[in-house]
C-alpha cells in the first residue's frame, strides 16, 4: 500500500487538509494518509524541515512526502519532486527541501510540469496531489517533469566553535509543544570538543552543568521523594534527533510553562556551552 505523508503550517480550523486528503482518495482509495504535522509556524521553512526530517525515516523506502508551507509558484519558487534515499519529498523550491536532504549525496529533483493545470492558490491540491498519486501508482518521474538543477539551498543555524575549542556557541532552532528548546548543537560535535572535560551550558541567565540522554535522567530514584529533582527543574538532555535540548521537566506550556517561558528563550536565542 502507498504511503502519502502531509507536513503544513495549514492548522486543523480551515477546509484544505480535508480537501488535500479527499482528492488523494478518490484517485487512490486504498492508500495509507498519515498526518505528520499541521501545525507547523506560517512559511517558517526551518520549523517544517526539522519535524520532517526527524519524521520521514521511520516511514519506509517509496513513502511520499507532500510539503504544504510557502507552496505558492512563482519564477522563484517553482514546484518540485525531489527523489532521495527512497523517499520523495514535493514542495516547493523555497529551501525546505534542501534542508531535509542537506546530508543525502544521492537526489534526483525535478519541477513539475502537469498540463492543463493553472496556476492557483492551492498548489497543494491541484499540482501536488496529481503529482503524488502519479508516483504511488508507480510512474516515472520524467513524466510529470523535467530534470531541474536550481534547488535553492537554504543553510541551517551552524554551531560556532570559539575560545579555541573551549567553547560552542549554538542557537535554539526549535521549540516543542511542551516548550523544550532544540538547539542546533548535536551531540557528536558536543562530544568531540568535551574531551572528558565538565561544562556549563548558558541559557540567558541560567546555567546548567549536567545533560542526560533522557528527561528522567535528572531524578535520583536512590532518593527520598522530598530530596529529588522533579517536576518543575530545568535539564538538558540529548534528544532522540541527536541534538542537545533544554527542558523543564514534566512541564506543560500552556499553564505552568515550559523552558521556553520560564528560561526566557525563544527561536534562534543563543545557548553557549563552556567546557572547563
Amino acid at each position: 500500500m502507498a504511503i502519502i505523508t502531509l507536513t503544513t503550517d495549514f492548522g486543523t480550523k480551515d477546509h484544505f487538509i480535508g480537501a488535500i486528503k479527499g482528492k488523494v482518495l478518490s484517485n487512490l482509495p486504498n492508500v495509507s494518509i498519515v498526518d505528520i504535522s499541521h501545525n507547523v509556524k506560517p512559511f517558517n521553512v526551518q520549523e517544517c524541515a526539522y519535524i520532517l526530517k526527524n519524521a520521514y525515516l521511520n516511514f519506509p523506502k517509496g513513502s511520499i512526502h507532500i510539503i504544504g508551507i510557502d507552496a505558492e509558484w512563482s519564477p522563484e519558487n517553482q514546484h518540485i519532486v525531489m527523489e532521495a534515499e527512497g523517499h520523495f519529498f514535493i514542495g516547493a523550491n523555497n529551501g525546505v527541501i534542501s534542508l531535509i536532504t542537506s546530508t543525502i549525496h544521492t537526489k534526483k529533483a525535478i519541477e513539475i510540469q502537469l498540463p492543463q493545470v493553472s496556476v492557483t492558490a492551492f498548489p497543494e491540491l491541484e499540482v501536488f496531489v496529481p503529482a503524488a498519486c502519479h508516483i504511488a501508482r508507480g510512474g516515472k518521474l520524467e513524466v510529470i517533469g523535467h530534470p531541474f538543477d536550481a534547488l535553492r539551498e537554504t543553510k541551517d543555524f551552524e554551531p560556532r566553535i570559539a575560545n579555541q575549542g573551549k567553547t560552542i556557541l549554538g542557537n535554539i532552532i526549535y521549540i516543542d509543544n511542551y516548550g523544550n528548546v532544540v538547539t542546533n548543537i548535536q551531540k557528536s560535535l558536543f562530544e568531540a570538543y568535551r574531551n572528558g572535560r565538565d561544562f556549563e551550558i548558558m541559557a540567558r541567565t541560567n546555567k546548567i552543568t549536567a545533560i542526560y540522554d533522557t528527561y528522567n535522567g535528572l531524578v535520583n530514584f536512590n532518593l527520598d521523594k522530598n530530596q529529588r529533582k522533579g517536576p518543575g527543574d530545568a535539564l538538558a538532555l540529548f534528544n532522540t534527533a541527536g541534538y542537545v535540548e533544554l527542558a523543564i521537566y514534566k512541564s506543560d506550556l500552556h499553564s505552568v510553562g515550559g523552558a521556553s517561558t520560564l528560561l526566557g528563550l525563544k527561536y534562534r536565542d543563543t545557548i553557549t556551552i563552556n567546557f572547563i
